[in-house]
């Protein structure tokens, strides 16, 4: 026993540290005794985490000789937080000690804010300058990067695996993932050929999770990255941020492990410093990359807009652009909104719906957040869909190095703010970036019909049921609806007789029922796309399921009345014409109690039973003709 309290204070000694009392450790005597098994850079942790009155994390040290192993690692993971978050752990600390502080004083962030319609861009789906600056968005895309935040699990939908995994629509049964993927392809494609000898690769980047990142390598690399070269694809891990256990940003220990600090995920807001720290903008400036178009992970629509939104950008000179939809006076969603401060500084942000009301009554409107002449409210609504000019952003997270304005949503255990309920932790959100930009940062907004560009999928079937009458579901079950909705009116836009729908109810949602038509995205990228493919007087009744995938198919005079499924290579030139009728596709009912059925069918509350279908497969090149 006596030789290794002297090999500890020759430990102790070679680190420049006298084993008697009054030095640096001297308050955590458990640490101290410890100190003899630290290299170098855990010693400077152990500092740190004293400095800033995390002492705590050490009072249950047993001596030196047991659990040292358990005691090496909690150093690891300290520098895993450390190096993780900008500025390091200790200034993960003051940040949370300032929040906790406002937010226990009940400070308003928007004190001394004046709220204002921002100016953006609203555009009408089909007319002449939306199809302008569609063509100048395709144009502009191989000069984008794009980023996917694949943070999370599908379980608050009550499906365990990821949710870019989940099928978009289950006629063709692709996923979100793959759907993405090919979106990007075909503006690749498209955009290569306005430019004529074009070979750029669009750099995609997804952010995943501890929860993610195994699941959605294993989903690219199965499906061959569905067409995308793996060179194109750079997957970044968020790692998470440490909990807080009380006011004074004391760091929370895990329940389960003494010697492991319990962590959360700390929001997407990450993916900026995440970018900023791979290096990977520096590099896409370096190729030529003029844009970066940030989404999130189950939008079905979300490229139906990013054609013409980037058109925005690229003619107005946008460097931040926020796809938004109208939105409804309160409705859960947050509203664009211009704040001026009273010392003059202004910016551009979303403002979360809980805030907005509250900060327009306070700042004379009495009416609050209320529909205008449109209907709608005059703060359209984030559907945190982000377009970023990359040179000013790359200036911008020199200043920052990624780091995004946080917050804290403790729960108190009662009035006096004391004590918590549970452990919290800072978060931050993506779209608050612009709140750190100089007011000559030119921020703009671009709004598009809700049907053609939003319909995430974030509800499970029991919440969504019990959303009030009138209000998007966002589920599952209306996510699906949506994409035939949207098809089936861009058909009718451009020309073709599309029945209308009926209302049927799956999972207690009350949804409409519109032909079930899809097409791959080379198909129709664009609506210019859509009405060069449709000719003819073609129609598509309420029963019908029409899914087309392959590029040059030519819809001329289509009778259709069931189910109709054309595939064809690129090289072959397809005409379908004629009256096609079949029995089709019934859609059934299922429960989402039934534990028999597959869970990314119980979310959505049906299945098609394939009673009758036409076929047909174009394998060869040349010219053919579906003419029944």
């Amino acid at each position: 026993m006596a030789s290794g309290v002297h090999a500890a204070a020759d430990g102790v000694a070679a680190l420049g540290i006298s084993p008697a009392g009054g030095e640096w450790a001297g308050p955590c005597p458990a640490l101290r005794r410890n100190l003899h098994l630290l290299s170098h850079d855990q010693v400077e942790l152990a500092k740190m985490l004293l400095n800033e009155g995390q002492g705590h994390l050490f009072e249950h040290w047993p001596e030196p000789g047991v659990d040292d192993d358990k005691k090496k690692s909690f150093f690891d993971q300290v520098c895993r937080l450390n190096s993780s978050y900008p500025g390091g752990l200790a200034a993960y600390i003051q940040n949370a000690k300032k929040l906790l502080a406002e937010s226990k004083a009940g400070q308003n962030p928007y004190d001394g804010f004046a709220p204002s319609v921002p100016s953006g861009e609203v555009l009408t789906f089909g007319d002449d300058n939306f199809v302008s600056l569609e063509a100048a968005g395709v144009k502009e895309a191989h000069n984008a990067a794009f980023v996917l935040v694949a943070g999370g699990l599908g379980e608050r939908l009550g499906y365990k695996g990821i949710k870019v995994a989940l099928p978009r629509e289950t006629t063709t049964g692709k996923c979100f993932l793959q759907h993405y993927i090919e979106s990007i392809l075909a503006l690749q494609e498209a955009s290569c050929k306005m430019e004529g000898e074009c070979h750029t690769k669009i750099p995609f980047a997804i952010m995943t999770s501890d929860d993610t990142n195994a699941l959605t390598i294993k989903l690219l690399e199965s499906n061959s990255y569905f067409g995308m070269e793996p060179s194109q694809v750079k997957i970044l891990k968020q790692e998470k941020v440490a909990c807080l256990a009380d006011n004074d940003a004391r760091l929370a220990l895990d329940p389960n492990d003494k010697y492991k600090i319990q962590t959360k995920p700390h929001g997407h807001g990450d993916v900026h410093s995440l970018l900023y720290s791979s290096g990977l903008l520096e590099q896409w400036k370096n190729t030529g990359r003029r844009w970066v178009l940030f989404f999130q992970d189950t939008n079905g629509l979300l490229f139906n807009a990013i054609p013409s939104a980037l058109g925005v950008s690229a003619t107005k000179g946008y460097n931040v652009n926020s796809l938004a939809v109208p939105r409804k006076a309160k409705e859960a969603i947050g509203g664009i909104t211009k704040l001026t401060h009273v010392d003059g500084r202004t910016m551009v942000i979303n403002v979360e719906y809980n805030q907005l009301d509250p900060l327009l009554r306070a700042t004379g409107h009495p009416d609050g957040d209320a529909n205008c002449e449109t209907g709608y409210s005059p703060y359209p609504g984030n559907i945190n869909q982000l377009i970023l000019e990359l040179g000013p952003y790359i200036e911008e997270l020199k200043k920052t190095h990624g780091a995004i304005s946080e917050f804290v949503n403790p729960k108190y255990t009662d009035s006096t703010k004391t004590a918590f309920k549970s452990s919290t932790r800072l978060e931050c959100m993506m779209q608050d970036y612009p709140k750190t930009l100089p007011p000559t940062a030119k921020v703009g907004f671009t709004v598009m019909d809700s049907w053609l560009a939003y319909a995430p999928v974030k509800n499970n079937p029991e919440d969504a049921a019990k959303v009030p009458k009138g209000n998007p579901f966002h589920s599952a079950t209306s996510g699906e609806m949506a994409i035939y909705r949207a098809n089936s009116l861009i058909l009718r836009k451009a020309g073709a007789h599309i029945s209308d729908p009926v209302v049927s109810t799956f999972n207690g949602q009350e949804v409409e029922v519109w032909p079930c038509v899809a097409w791959s995205p080379r198909w129709g990228l664009t609506f210019k796309d859509v009405k060069q493919r449709l000719h003819g007087n073609s129609s598509v009744s309420q029963r019908s399921v029409l899914v087309i995938n392959g590029r040059n198919v030519v819809i001329d005079g289509l009778s259709l009345d069931g189910a109709l499924i054309v595939n064809s290579v690129d090289e072959a030139e397809v005409k379908v014409t004629g009256h096609v009728e079949n029995k089709g596709w019934t859609i059934q009912h299922v429960d989402h109690r039934d534990t028999s059925e597959k869970e990314e069918t119980r979310i959505r509350g049906f299945k098609f039973e394939k009673v009758e279908q036409l076929e047909v497969n174009y394998t060869e090149p040349g010219k053919h003709c579906l003419s029944p």
